[in-house]
């Protein structure tokens, strides 16, 4: 007979197990992307999917988004790097609960984004954005800049509207451990 530790520590390492795979997929299709737009897009005219409202406009960004820090490639690589690591442990402090499922799918893609930038600020000093509003002017983007706006938007969204206060504070105590002991 199994004892809780050991349906625990199995849980864990299905749940990493799954997150890895997700979060391996998402970065593949990140860098296919942008190797697409490298390839089909570099040193060209823009290609418009819907003229004068959307385009494919390749664009190697040093900085963040709306071109701000530009050529802080240090600081880009240590905040990637410290995120990451708050990632990881937050990913794996969250209960595997249906309920808290979308918690492991935001922690997922956000996971996902930040890498697939960090591999393109790592092999190239700066980041292939491709994805351009041109209707409303909105900065040049890629794909895993989407994952992480679409996953901050769906963050936003459960703790307004999905989970309730005592969600919040349980996730608060297993997140922040030494907030239930008063330190």
């Amino acid at each position: 007979m199994q004892t809780i530790n050991e349906d625990a520590n199995k849980q864990t390492g299905k749940l990493f197990c799954i997150g890895a795979i997700a979060s391996a997929l998402l970065i593949i299709l990140d860098q296919v992307t942008k190797y697409a737009a490298v390839a089909a897009l570099k040193g060209k005219a823009s290609f418009n999917i819907i003229r004068g409202v959307f385009e494919l406009h390749y664009l190697e960004n040093q900085g963040a988004a709306f071109g701000v820090l530009q050529g802080k490639k240090l600081f880009f690589i240590t905040v990637t790097l410290l995120m990451i690591v708050v990632l990881i442990y937050v990913y794996g402090r969250i209960p595997m609960e249906k309920h808290f499922y979308p918690l492991h799918g935001i922690c997922i893609a956000l996971f996902a984004g930040a890498i697939g930038n960090f591999i393109d600020r790592i092999l190239h000093n700066y980041v292939i954005d491709f994805f351009y509003f041109s209707l409303i002017n909105f900065p040049v983007f890629n794909v895993a800049d989407i994952y992480v706006t679409c996953a901050m938007a769906l963050f936003i969204i459960l703790f307004l509207f999905y989970y309730k206060e005592s969600d919040l504070e349980r996730l608060s105590g297993l997140i922040f451990p030494w907030k239930r002991h008063g330190v």
